[in-house]
């Protein structure tokens, strides 16, 4: 058996490694995570998220109905490693593209597809994730987000924190616990919010380094509508 990448394949890996080096340079060595959301950074990152966007390369592997390529996944693959290799800022967009997108496409109704596919895949929706918590890290059966339902409207109140770059973010893609009397593991719902919805505070951490990487976003009276 074979397993040589095709010329085909290895033509498309020099590809993206020419396009790396040309709009990178050749003495780019990476950009340090702790500037990573720096304002003399972020501009040069979501430049060569626009060009990643007008080669095709952001949603490679997305069907086409939903902005992609549906090339196939081994040139995810090598898309992906080269990516990787340069150390190409790709955080802004990573979130919606390879969590966030792919969760809507099998979980989500048609008009959230519709709502949400179509920013990703243009790349101006720029995702943060809200997980941890005050009281909540990596034990997600812990956390106290609570959004209850009122009406048309679920309302949320409590905060996340350790939130990367939610002050630079459009969307907010949390969890939250919808069902107190449930077992701990159940009872919890995914959200997506516009980070513009009224009650939404984002306050900045400084680490000992003085950067501003982590947020702790505070949810008071947030209302979010239980058919979005």
């Amino acid at each position: 058996m074979d397993f040589k990448f095709t010329d085909e394949q290895e033509a498309f890996r020099q590809e993206i490694r020419d396009f790396l080096k040309e709009n990178l340079g050749d003495e780019w060595r990476g950009i340090d995570p702790d500037s990573y959301f720096h304002d003399e950074n972020w501009p040069h990152i979501r430049e060569l998220t626009s060009k990643l966007v007008d080669k095709g390369w952001l949603t490679l592997a997305w069907p086409e109905e939903y902005g992609g390529q549906a090339r196939p996944h081994i040139e995810q693959m090598i898309y992906s490693e080269e990516m990787a290799y340069f150390r190409a800022p790709t955080r802004d967009a990573s979130m919606g593209t390879d969590l966030v997108g792919p969760t809507v496409m099998i979980f989500g109704t048609e008009e959230q597809k519709a709502e949400y596919l179509p920013r990703i895949a243009d790349g101006t929706a720029v995702y943060c994730q809200g997980f941890s918590e005050p009281e909540s890290g990596s034990d997600l059966a812990s956390l106290q987000l609570r959004a209850v339902e009122d009406g048309d409207d679920y309302i949320l109140n409590g905060s996340k924190i350790w939130t990367s770059g939610a002050h630079r973010a459009s969307h907010f893609y949390l969890m939250a616990r919808t069902d107190p009397d449930a077992p701990k593991h159940r009872g919890i719902s995914v959200f997506i919010l516009d980070m513009d919805t009224p009650g939404i505070e984002v306050r900045p951490i400084i680490n000992m380094f003085d950067v501003h990487y982590f947020n702790q976003v505070f949810f008071e009276n947030v209302a979010f509508p239980n058919a979005t």
